[in-house]
């Protein structure tokens, strides 16, 4: 299913170049949508590739080997030195993980150490929140910040997909939630122990960071990374 941009969406990202983490993961989807949005994509694996850009993205795929991969290509603290420096950044799922200041159930390496994560958004996440690959799922999302592609009927939902999402259990106060979720059958979710209420955070915002639980690269609904886009603009 794919979901409809606002007008001129080839336009939006004309002139913007667009770094896409590419150690690890789906960067190459991501690389796509920007790329559709009429930005230059570029995958990035070195801290010297950093320069130059103006937004960031850090794809899905598997958070401690993202996180092991940054630290050997010596590109972890670069990162972390840029997003507190004002880089515009947005992570799914597992860029989600990595932006996050906590994680509340983090892996471990075999000396014992948990892994990290270069930080930015002040939340707390559980990894794979949702439960394991088999069980994946689809809804629709009513999505904060979307108005730019509003219709006479409103704004459509955002259709999201969730592949071992992680969710979002604590934000600071500097953190907008742009959308959340009901899981349906949440007994089967991975958390030890149960949350009170039954709405899960899956989209946040905080200044030039914004991260999501889901994967709209890989369903054809662009408008988060036009968001995003528009977000490195100043225009949302």
């Amino acid at each position: 299913m794919t979901n409809p941009l606002s007008a001129a969406p080839a336009r939006v990202g004309s002139g913007l170049r667009i770094g896409v983490l590419a150690l690890q993961g789906d960067f190459r989807e991501h690389l796509r949508a920007v790329e559709a949005a009429g930005a230059a994509g570029v995958g990035i694996r070195r801290a010297s590739e950093l320069e130059g850009l103006d937004g960031l993205i850090i794809p899905g795929g598997e958070s401690t080997a993202i996180d092991k991969l940054a630290r050997a290509f010596d590109l972890a603290e670069p990162l972390r030195a840029r997003i507190k420096d004002g880089l515009p950044v947005y992570g799914s799922c597992a860029g989600m993980i990595l932006l996050a200041d906590h994680i509340a159930d983090p892996a471990t390496d075999l000396a014992g150490e948990p892994q990290q994560t270069f930080g930015g958004l002040d939340i707390t996440v559980r990894r794979n929140a949702f439960g394991r690959q088999r069980e994946s799922f689809e809804t629709d999302l009513d999505f904060k910040g979307l108005d730019f592609s509003a219709t006479e009927a409103g704004t459509p939902p955002v259709h999201a997909v969730f592949i071992r999402g992680p969710w979002v259990e604590r934000v600071g106060p500097e953190v907008e939630v742009l959308a959340q979720v009901e899981p349906a059958d949440p007994e089967h979710a991975s958390h030890a122990a149960p949350l009170p209420g039954t709405a899960r955070i899956v989209a946040v915002r905080s200044g030039q960071l914004l991260a999501t639980s889901f994967h709209p690269e890989v369903t054809g609904e662009k408008r988060v990374h036009e968001l995003f886009i528009r977000m490195i603009r100043g225009e949302a």
